[in-house]
């Protein structure tokens, strides 16, 4: 029953993912990587919320929930803010230029060898961290919930294989031949699935620890472990409080208005308005997230009475055991629908990097829009086949997935949300100030995380929370931005250029709703902060 509903639904997904991009034109750039600027508010919504919202996330935040609670709560509902500050300030200003990627936006900013050096920072990123947890995380749930080892009678690393690889085939055809409508359509529609299957997880759970009634469990949840639900972490904590004020903005901020996998689903929007909307409707839907991708973990922390060798279990080992068999095919469907949305964004926005930031640029200067995209299906499949050969390896990480991921990606986080904001907000910093603060960021946080850390924790002396990191080397980067446009600064003030592709006239409503999520986010940290 649980492996038939779970094709159905797959299956329903991808029959109506396909009828609704069969008119657009999928030959051009703009149909291929942007889904001919025709998104609208609840698809950009839908798209940002399930990109955001697949395995690496939901088994990933469950499982640091597991082992520390409340505190990891920040990467959700400040992605809120984050989500506000890019309706209000950058999406504006991407539309203004019309772009399709944000390396596009930085060499109309700042130069050619700027754009380059981004656009190979985020293919990087995406092949070395976000294309295989994805796929790690996603394969560990399925194979959890499923049972795969027992079933094939083989070993947990040796099934991952097998999951891997199934998951990462199926997404590469998704997002290599469907191009961005196909992935904002399919990903609308698990949206919807996923925020029903989500939910029901922690009703169920409540429902398991209160003998069926749902309030009895969250009283008896709560008595329990009141400690669990303080949201201010404390030294020791997976999300120090203070970290909030320095790498946790960057983090959100980064990910949510300048990271390509993201903003293309907003970049892709038919005007200003219909991108707003979406960026805030997600933000809204984004403060409801910890029920789905935090909550959970506690209630599986009380079952399961904190004893799982493996914290990144806690969420499948929790839907194995409380959720009803005729429910586990569908949520199957519906997690294999977020693995697969989260890797094609990831891959879709590789192909668009790479076929217009690359091969346009560099290869073959000349090329029309049928080769482009044709180049980049092709890197595409080479990227897909990379990330399924090393996801695998991921197994039993160190500090767990999501921290993993968050740790890997401040390589290129810090400098790309530095040389953007201070583009946007200062006319008169050089690429050249751009360019060095980009090496020096990417150079001196892996060498301090991954040389100095080691060392520090070997010696026992005192060594940065790696948000703290974050925060420290995002604050030098700016300082090496503008002292070096001090002494060497531009001939001219920079002037962006309007170039009417969508209009850019403001939601009226933005203001009003933008200022309302921020009011609830505050509230949330008032509320529980013990």
């Amino acid at each position: 029953m649980g492996i038939i509903s779970f094709i159905g639904f797959t299956l329903l997904v991808a029959t109506i993912a396909y009828v609704s991009t069969r008119k657009t034109d999928e030959k051009s750039s703009d149909g291929y990587f942007l889904g001919g600027r025709s998104l609208t508010g609840p698809i950009i919504a839908g798209s940002l919320l399930l990109t955001n919202l697949s395995t690496e996330q939901i088994v990933g935040v469950n499982g640091v929930s597991f082992r520390d609670g409340l505190p990891i709560v920040a990467y959700e509902v400040l992605a809120a803010v984050a989500m506000v500050f890019t309706a209000f300030v950058l999406l504006p200003k991407y539309l203004k230029s019309g772009i399709a990627t944000i390396p596009q936006f930085l060499e109309n900013r700042y130069s050619k060898s700027t754009k380059t050096i981004v656009s190979l920072l985020f293919l990087l990123g995406y092949a070395i961290s976000m294309l295989p947890t994805v796929l790690y995380s996603g394969a560990l749930a399925i194979n959890t919930m499923f049972d795969i080892p027992e079933a094939l009678g083989i070993g947990p690393e040796q099934a991952l294989w097998i999951t891997v690889w199934s998951i990462g085939l199926i997404g590469s055809v998704y997002a290599i031949f469907g191009g961005l409508r196909a992935v904002a359509v399919s990903d609308s529609i698990n949206a919807v699935g996923l925020i029903i299957g989500g939910t029901l997880i922690p009703v169920f759970g409540l429902m398991y620890i209160g003998d069926g009634n749902v309030f009895t469990g969250l009283t008896t949840l709560t008595t329990a472990l009141p400690e669990k639900f303080d949201i201010i972490g404390g030294p020791d904590s997976d999300v120090p409080f203070w970290t909030i004020f320095t790498g946790m903005i960057i983090v959100n901020f980064y990910y949510w208005g300048t990271n390509q996998a993201i903003i293309q689903r907003a970049l892709g929007a038919k005007n200003l308005k219909e991108g707003q909307k979406g960026l805030l409707l997600a933000a809204f839907l984004k403060i409801l997230g910890p029920i789905i991708v935090v909550l959970p973990g506690i209630i599986a922390f009380y079952i399961f009475k904190g004893d799982l060798a493996n914290a990144d279990e806690a969420y499948p080992m929790l839907v194995k055991k409380i959720l009803p068999t005729a429910f586990v095919g569908f949520f199957a469907a519906v997690l294999f629908g977020a693995i697969l949305s989260s890797f094609n964004s990831a891959l879709n926005s590789s192909v668009t990097l790479f076929g217009l930031d690359f091969y346009k640029q560099y290869i073959d200067k000349t090329a029309s829009d049928v080769k482009i995209v044709k180049a980049g299906k092709i890197f595409g499949a080479f990227l897909a086949i990379f990330s399924m050969a090393i996801a695998p390896l991921l197994y039993g990480v160190q500090g767990g997935i999501f921290t993993y991921l968050q740790e890997l990606n401040g390589t290129h986080s810090v400098p790309i949300l530095a040389i953007v904001i201070v583009g946007i907000f200062s006319k008169r910093v050089t690429a050249k100030g751009a360019n060095m603060a980009i090496l020096f960021s990417v150079i001196t946080y892996l060498v301090a995380l991954y040389v100095v850390r080691p060392i520090s924790i070997e010696n026992g002396t005192y060594f940065p929370h790696f948000l703290h990191l974050m925060g420290i080397i995002f604050a030098l980067a700016l300082i090496i931005m503008f002292t070096v446009s001090y002494f060497k600064p531009r001939e001219t003030d920079y002037v962006q250029e309007y170039t009417k592709q969508v209009d850019i006239q403001n939601w009226k409503y933005l203001k009003f709703v933008g200022f309302s999520i921020c009011g609830i986010v505050l509230l949330i940290y008032i509320y529980f902060a013990n």
